[in-house]
């Protein structure tokens, strides 16, 4: 009787064993593989290229500063160059000034001496001499006089032929400098691209890693609060740290509405989630599926409040986010079912930047819902195209929030 009885027990307890595993309770939670040093490293990463980001914009402020001085140089260098042209205009006038002035002089005197020579006043001047001493230096003075001419008027025709020429080389050296200067500005003008580009990507980058520091930080607090700080390191399983209920499947985050939006390319961008609209700001934006709260931003630029839940549904991991919220009530370590309110539809006049808010990437009351496979933490990759109890088609209606 005994050995039946304990057969009974023995084979009563393998049969549940066997239903346990296959049917996990609700209470049930599953595990997760990321540890905390994944997220100090991916943290580390988005830093390391911020920094490079900004080491580029603080080498191209320099460029900039380089070539600015670059150009004031030659800038310096054309002004001079232009007064010495102008000095050579003037030097090359005043030497014509001198040569005509010249000319006219050698000519009285050459009408002098053919007076001379027609009254025989030359050969009685030299003739006249009372020694050969004076009449060597007077034959000298008459040649002087003639000598000192030709060379006045050489030297001042050399003087005009190296101010013609200094002209060249000044107006050569104008046009270079000027062309340099084109060049250096062009030189700017990339680097100030450049810098807009690096500025536009400093934005994004600016938002991933405060969104990286936030998720290693918060996730940090959780695992010390729930462990204590001395079991914490970097090979923690997050998974030891915060529990993810098991869900049967998903439901609608709100209790009615309409697809305003779809997901995929949309003006440039890739739209990774479905934008619900139909409802006033204010309106309660439940979790689709119970789940823990991994991470939540607030007044983003593009996407105002956001919500980040992880959760476990039919077998799979995945992360469902909200943007545009209105506010939010939860924080990350939550864990939350599908009744709770974790926030309220947000993207209108209170929130927008086109009535005066905060946020640039809405117009109107909405909520940005989407799904993605795996843990997530900020703008997600592995997006669900089609998301449970929505059509894939605008206009889309429905008025419950059951599937």
């Amino acid at each position: 009787m005994m050995k039946k009885i304990l057969n009974y027990t023995l084979r009563t307890i393998l049969l549940l064993t066997i239903i346990i595993n296959i049917f996990p309770p609700a209470e049930v939670y599953a595990a997760e593989g990321d540890t905390l040093g994944d997220l100090r490293r991916a943290y580390e990463k988005v830093l390391a290229e911020k920094e490079a980001n900004d080491q580029k914009i603080e080498d191209a402020q320099d460029k900039i500063t380089e070539q600015q001085a670059a150009i004031n140089k030659a800038n310096e260098e054309i002004s001079l160059a232009e007064d010495d042209y102008d000095a050579a205009e003037e030097a090359i006038a005043e030497s014509n000034e001198n040569i005509a002035s010249l000319t006219s002089e050698a000519e009285k005197v050459l009408l002098y001496m053919q007076q001379m020579q027609g009254q025989n006043a030359y050969v009685e001047y030299v003739s006249g001499a009372s020694s050969m001493t004076e009449l060597i230096m007077r034959v000298e003075a008459v040649n002087q006089i003639s000598d000192y001419i030709q060379k006045t008027t050489k030297n001042l025709e050399d003087e005009i032929k190296r101010n013609e020429e200094l002209k060249v080389e000044l107006t050569e050296k104008k046009e270079k400098l000027e062309k340099q200067v084109v060049e250096y500005q062009a030189t700017i003008s990339k680097y100030y691209s450049d810098i807009s580009d690096y500025d536009s990507y400093a934005q994004k980058i600016d938002d991933r890693v405060q969104q990286a520091k936030d998720d290693y930080e918060s996730n940090r607090k959780i695992c010390i609060q729930n462990l204590g700080e001395a079991n914490v390191n970097d090979n923690t399983l997050l998974s030891s740290c915060s529990k993810v209920p098991v869900n049967g499947n998903w439901t609608r985050p709100l209790q009615s509405g309409v697809i305003t939006s779809l997901i995929g390319s949309r003006w440039g961008r890739y739209h990774n989630a479905l934008d619900l609209g139909g409802n006033a700001e204010g309106t309660p934006v439940y979790a689709a599926a119970a789940g823990t709260v991994v991470a939540t931003y607030y007044r983003q630029s593009c996407g105002g409040n956001e919500v980040f839940i992880y959760s476990y549904v039919n077998g799979k991991y995945y992360t469902h986010y909200y943007y545009h919220l209105l506010s939010y009530n939860v924080k990350v370590g939550d864990v939350v079912d599908q009744n709770t309110v974790i926030g309220y539809v947000g993207g209108g006049r209170q929130t927008s930047s086109a009535y005066g808010g905060y946020d640039t990437c809405t117009t109107g009351a909405h909520l940005h819902y989407g799904i993605a496979e795996g843990r997530k933490t900020s703008h997600t990759t592995n997006v669900l195209t089609s998301i449970p109890g929505f059509s894939n088609y605008v206009g889309f209606r429905w008025s419950s929030r059951i599937i």
